[in-house]
């Protein structure tokens, strides 16, 4: 659709009124991200309340007519995404606005391919707007959805604000406390009283801050008590906060233990000894892992919310019979969720250890859903998915296709929702925090079985000997499933750093747009077989360049290294010399190389050769030198693992390792 253009949706009938509102964008360094927020707007044009506003720190409504599903990633960059029931709105609603804004007000000139597609229940696009021309606006109308003649229409919009989400809220009615860059005064006890209970997410908070916080104990209360007065003083306007929460769960003092030795160890909620059999920690692993998920709301939600499961009331079962035809087929678990009187479900197949899924077992429970009317099957095991390699080949028959939809999870995924809602995002209640905890304890100890993405395959030996013999030639199909390891491997270190950091941590894809998957994975696979080398980026918020790695199987050797942008002021020795004193902690072993324009060689050297001489970074004369230099890579080289087998104790182990070097020892003192 074009600005300004409008068009009539579905009637509500017949199950119809539930759309999915997706605003997607790309960014061509992969940073950047935006947020996309519903105002429900009366016959004046203005909201009823600050509750009819929903964005990131207000997701849900109480009736299930408006649902912030959260960010994913997609194959040419993310998308945000909310969930509308245009049948559960109150009468008074008139006007549906579709928004969205950028943190700090950052511009939305930044993103390129800015679009908002409304996607019907059926799950096919309805109509679509993209964006074209945007500059410093950090807040933008992209559509609304409003009533006309007993129908709703959607009209496209595009009309920016340069004050970010609170000037566009205000415009609307909302009173805003904006304080993306600082705090706010303590809430008055009048104030908070005025709120509902359960709002301690949506209205304003004194104890968020935009900074992470470490575990400390738990703060004070931060309410006075009312003071006595003739008269009770008059309720304040709730105002709603811009900034994102990021929150963390309180932690208990530290206190001396009661145990006499350091042989006794705590009691878990979830212990481990037991466990004999892979069917043993399958059973235990499913049955853990849908318990935490009922229990504490913003896991279960944050888990299924890329399935398109609703938000709402969740429930979750193991140990289930369910007829299939001579044979009953019990599903590992079953997870329902409930909103507004409608059932979500999905069945979940579960694997640990090395165990691989089956595709025969899988097209059974995808026969099963689509009999029982459920919506998607999702499957649990410690590869990791890739886009344009599924895991199994079901061949869905295709009067079947999209009534059910096949997902799978890796249990690295499931810790790294875990690290972040503990770690980094916090959750709203200390129980539930606890047990999120035990849970990570759980999937991190060496015998659950849950420990991700171990084994480089069964081409991995053969084609590492024909690499050293070289008799591996391009067009051999197991360089590319080598590839496609190489890439769950490079996948699952990026979940790890993301929830040990807290940061967006994600590969980087430099194949042309319009390359599907598999044709840039076998111009990978052509150049292992010629060079015995495996390349991949890594993206990580917060560092000043994207993070190289090549994999040398000839050599052994795996190769990390950054870029790091030299200063717009100053002399270049005393660039150099604060880059050393960055380092001091670094390995000595580390790789310094000046990069200069034009691609002129620069000067080089090893870190425990340049501390006392930093000077020998600089070209020519040195002292006086302050024209050609750009920046300075830092590289740093590590013994891959020296076993040939396809377990972690060789290659993957070791990628890990030395990754985990190259960032606590560079990467952070240089960001």
């Amino acid at each position: 659709m074009t600005k300004g253009a409008n068009t009539a949706l579905p009637p509500l009938g017949d199950g119809g009124g539930s759309f999915v509102a997706r605003l997607g964008w790309s960014s061509a360094s992969g940073e950047g991200d935006c947020d996309v927020s519903v105002l429900l707007l009366r016959e004046n044009g203005k909201v009823g309340g600050n509750d009819d506003f929903y964005f990131y720190n207000h997701p849900v409504a109480a009736d299930g007519s408006v649902q912030v599903l959260g960010q994913t990633p997609t194959d040419n960059g993310s998308e945000d995404r909310i969930r509308l029931d245009l049948s559960a709105l109150p009468a008074a609603v008139e006007r549906v606005v579709i928004a969205a804004s950028r943190y700090r007000r950052a511009g939305f000139g930044e993103l390129q391919d800015l679009r908002l597609t409304l996607t019907g229940a059926s799950g096919e696009d309805l109509v679509g707007f993209a964006l074209v021309g945007a500059t410093v606006e950090s807040a933008v109308v992209f559509a609304e959805i409003y009533r006309r003649a007993g129908e709703w229409k959607f009209r496209a919009i595009g009309q920016g604000y340069e004050t970010g989400l609170a000037g566009l809220a205000t415009d609307y009615g909302i009173e805003i406390d904006e304080d993306d860059d600082q705090d706010v005064p303590p809430q008055s006890a009048s104030a908070a009283e005025a709120a509902e209970p359960g709002e301690a997410a949506e209205v304003a908070e004194t104890a968020s801050t935009d900074a992470p916080q470490e575990l400390s104990a738990p703060a004070a209360p931060v309410l006075a008590l009312p003071t006595p007065s003739p008269s009770p003083p008059a309720p304040q306007p709730r105002r709603l906060r811009t900034a994102k929460k990021k929150t963390k769960l309180p932690k208990a003092p530290a206190k001396p233990s009661l145990a006499e030795n350091d042989e006794w160890r705590p009691a878990r909620l979830f212990p481990l000894s037991s466990l004999k059999s892979d069917k043993d920690r399958e059973v235990r692993a499913t049955s853990i892992l849908l318990s935490v998920m009922a229990q504490v709301p913003e896991f279960g939600r944050r888990l299924t919310a890329a399935f398109g499961a609703p938000a709402g009331r969740m429930e979750t079962f193991t140990e289930v019979v369910l007829p299939n035809s001579d044979r009953p087929r019990r599903p590992d678990g079953i997870i329902r969720v409930e909103r507004a009187g409608r059932l979500w479900t999905a069945l979940v197949e579960t694997k640990t250890n090395g165990n691989p899924l089956r595709a025969e077992q899988v097209r059974d429970y995808l026969d099963i859903a689509v009999r029982r009317g459920y919506e998607a099957v999702i499957t649990l095991s410690n590869d990791v998915a890739l886009d344009g390699s599924p895991l199994v080949e079901v061949n869905p028959d295709a009067r079947r296709k999209n009534k059910v939809a096949l997902w799978h999870l890796s249990w690295a995924d499931v810790t790294h929702q875990a690290q972040m809602l503990i770690h980094h995002e916090g959750v709203r209640q200390e129980p539930h925090a606890w047990l999120l905890q035990e849970l990570l304890h759980y999937l991190q100890h060496e015998n659950s079985g849950c420990h991700g993405f171990q084994n480089m395959g069964a081409d991995w030996v053969s084609v590492r000997n024909g690499i050293d013999d070289e008799t591996l030639v391009p067009g051999d199909p197991r360089a590319v499933r080598v590839v496609e390891s190489w890439e769950r491997l490079i996948r699952q270190v990026c979940l790890r750093l993301g929830g040990e950091l807290g940061e967006k941590v994600v590969p980087v894809q430099r194949a042309k747009r319009g390359t599907d998957p598999q044709s840039r994975r076998t111009a990978l696979a052509k150049s292992l077989c010629e060079d015995g080398r495996l390349h991949a980026e890594i993206k990580i918020d917060g560092a000043p360049g994207p993070l190289h790695l090549t994999a040398d199987l000839r050599l052994s050797r795996l190769r990390m290294s950054i870029e790091v942008r030299a200063a717009d002021q100053g002399y270049p020795l005393t660039w150099v010399k604060r880059l050393m004193k960055q380092l001091a902690a670094a390995p000595a072993d580390l790789h310094v190389e000046t990069l200069m324009r034009g691609e002129v060689p620069g000067p080089r050297g090893t870190l425990d050769k340049l501390r006392p001489e930093p000077a020998d970074l600089l070209p020519g004369s040195g002292r006086g030198f302050s024209g050609e230099i750009t920046g300075f890579r830092l590289s740093l080289s590590r013994t891959l693992g020296s076993t040939r087998g396809n377990a972690a104790s060789g290659f993957i182990r070791s990628v890990d390792s030395a990754i985990d070097v190259f960032h606590r020892g560079v990467i952070t003192n240089v960001s």
